[in-house]
């Protein structure tokens, strides 16, 4: 390896990113910064109070600042900082801005409308959005997909059965099937109503459920959706009933206290209306605790306000640990109390919904949130355990073991890992049309999978064993022809590149392996002018892999640490993105990144976390730096 050169300046930076993030700590070890998506959730949520009638003027008048901060000048709004129209996003958000008391004579508002007309309407929004029209009356229940109540009767053989979903779809749909089968209507103590956004009536809309379809299963279901239509009605009400209780009791076992029904706001906003409907009494233990829940993920600032789609603590404390340990060594007073509040946060002894598919795999993951114990995260899992492994394999062997069989256990069969499920990979489920979103299942995919090859070749497995080589072999299946992988949960090919060079360095394959060389080289040519790199969210649409008109610090931390992983830290490129990181910092040790980088559903829903532009960078000049000072080629870690 040829001698790395460092910076004269690079320790006060790195001294200063470890200072800001360490400010950050929180008392208990933890981290969690704030985690931002488009205007939907907000605007879900003024939906939310006025559908029941538990208004609070001042926090809806803080939310409403905050939408017409986020909106495009054109009209409307993105579903991520500087991208394009998108429809359903801005009809929710023109709908709470009017319920909040906007005229829809406003500048911003006529703006918004035009808009949406001129892309056909708010009939054409997508079905979630569509199911909040029809909770406002706003279109008839004929203009959603038909989701019987009673398909939590169907046995587990069944083509469609909730074990064959994701985990989110699991929580977000079953007390969304309640409200579709019985029906309720907002209360909507205003009276407003968006009939203006619609260029046909939609009493007059004879045919909703049209496509356009993805593929022949989805002419097939459309069919059946408008057989089901029929049908439905003639179900017997015993049946009905005996459905609805097994959905009630579903949330209820998963109510998960404060952090609420999958720890994510569209489930935890459905059993709100489910209790709601179900004539449960406001303050109802169940009912009082699911209000409670979505409460705990408003941000709320002195003049604005927005709602999270979740909150991220194991993952940021995981993350941030990671980070501290490679600038101020695994045994820093910061990282021991990261890793004693996450040991707290292992998950032991609940069962939880992935023992359908892996029923002899023990419990030993982590969460993404603070709680959520049915849906543990093999990605947080895997991270969380490299960081116990790096600061004290011995005191943490117990953590680390039942975290190992945990990862052993959810291996997919075709040698991957998703994030939550194990074989949840029945693609034909995504034509139906209640998944118009595309995003019904969790497959495996190249950067959990990586994880996972990081965590055991870490913690000593060798290459050659039966589930690192099947896993191995997946990864490289995946390889696209550019040299990069498709990241699912951060921007994107970047990410996805970066996730799997680690584990493959891991794993000890050699640096000249061909995947990793066309690896390597899919990285050094996306590198921008500046030094950094960027990516947009665009590419999981049309747009060039590894390419966007800024750089970032997050994804620029990213290709750094994938090309150090490859034995590349004296390329050129890596000099030349460390300084891009040092000329970007900010005095007081943080950065500045407005772009969202990471991902909830792609082309449907992404991420903004506000804690990547400090961990990404530090760790990776931090690095930089150590690869320097020991010169050595091999970074030593799986993360």
């Amino acid at each position: 390896m040829t001698a790395v050169t460092l910076p004269a300046t690079l320790e006060a930076a790195i001294a200063r990113a470890s200072a800001a993030l360490t400010r950050r700590q929180k008392p208990d070890g933890h981290w969690v910064f704030e985690l931002e998506a488009d205007a939907t959730i907000p605007a879900e949520f003024v939906l939310l109070q006025h559908y029941l009638d538990r208004i609070d003027p001042e926090l809806e008048r803080k939310i409403g600042v905050y939408l017409r901060e986020i909106q495009i000048p054109a009209g409307g709004w993105p579903l991520f900082h500087d991208g394009a129209f998108n429809l359903s996003a801005s009809v929710k958000a023109y709908f709470a801005l009017k319920l909040i008391g906007d005229d829809p004579e406003a500048a911003h508002m006529v703006r918004t409308r035009q808009a949406i007309l001129a892309v056909g309407g708010a009939q054409r929004c997508n079905v979630f959005t569509r199911i909040q029209l029809a909770l406002y009356g706003e279109i008839p229940w004929a203009g959603v997909p038909v989701m019987p109540v009673e398909i939590m009767l169907l046995p587990s053989w069944f083509p469609f059965h909730l074990d064959k979903v994701s985990y989110w779809s699991r929580t977000v749909t079953v007390p969304l099937l309640v409200l579709m089968a019985l029906k309720p209507r907002a209360r909507n103590p205003r009276n407003v109503h968006v009939q203006e956004l619609f260029t046909t009536p939609p009493a007059q809309i004879r045919r909703w459920i049209s496509g356009p379809y993805r593929s022949a299963w989805g002419h097939m279901f459309g069919a059946i959706d408008h057989v089901l239509y029929r049908l439905e009605r003639q179900f017997p009400a015993s049946l009905r009933k005996s459905s609805i209780d097994k959905a009630v009791a579903f949330v209820t076992e998963r109510l998960n206290g404060e952090d609420g029904l999958g720890a994510i706001y569209p489930a935890i906003a459905n059993s709100v209306m489910m209790f709601d409907v179900l004539g449960y009494a406001p303050d109802h233990p169940d009912a009082a605790i699911a209000w409670a829940s979505l409460h705990k993920l408003l941000v709320v600032e002195p003049d604005r306000a927005y709602c999270q789609p979740c909150l991220s603590p194991v993952w940021d404390t995981g993350l941030a640990g990671h980070a501290i340990a490679e600038a101020e060594g695994a045994s820093a007073p910061a990282v021991i109390a990261a890793n004693r509040w996450l040991r707290s946060k292992q998950i032991n002894d609940v069962v939880g919904d992935w023992a359908r598919q892996r029923p002899n795999a023990p419990p030993g993951g982590w969460a993404f949130q603070y709680e959520n114990p049915h849906y543990p995260d093999v990605d947080d899992t895997a991270v969380v355990a490299m960081l116990l492994h790096r600061e004290d394999a011995d005191e943490h062997a117990n953590s680390i073991a039942r975290a190992r069989d945990w990862i052993v256990g959810m291996q997919s069969r075709d040698g991957g890992w998703g994030a939550f499920d194990a074989d949840n990979d029945k693609q034909y489920l995504n034509h139906i049309p209640f998944a118009d979103h595309g995003a019904l299942l969790d497959p495996s995919t190249a950067d959990v999978t990586a994880r996972c090859v990081s965590f055991l070749a870490q913690i000593g497995h060798d290459a050659g064993e039966p589930v690192m080589k099947h896993a191995i072999g997946w990864l490289r299946r995946e390889q696209l022809d550019d040299g990069s992988w498709f990241g699912r949960w951060g921007t994107n090919y970047i990410y996805g590149t970066w996730s799997v060079l680690c584990a493959l360095n891991a794993a000890g394959l050699p640096h000249d392996d061909p995947s990793i060389t066309r690896a390597t080289g899919f990285l050094i040519d996306t590198q921008r002018e500046d030094g950094g790199w960027g990516e947009d969210n665009e590419s999981y649409d049309q747009a060039p892999r590894g390419q966007y008109h800024r750089s970032n610090p997050s994804q620029t931390a990213w290709a750094l640490l994938g090309l150090m992983a490859a034995g590349r830290a004296d390329h050129p490129a890596v000099a030349r993105g460390i300084a891009y990181l040092e000329a970007t910092q900010r005095a007081d040790g943080e950065w500045e990144e407005q772009p969202y980088t990471a991902v909830g559903f792609p082309r449907v829903f992404y991420l903004r976390y506000h804690g990547y532009k400090l961990f990404f960078p530090l760790l990776a000049m931090a690095r930089f730096r150590n690869l320097g000072l020991r010169n050595d080629k091999r970074v030593a870690f799986g993360f």
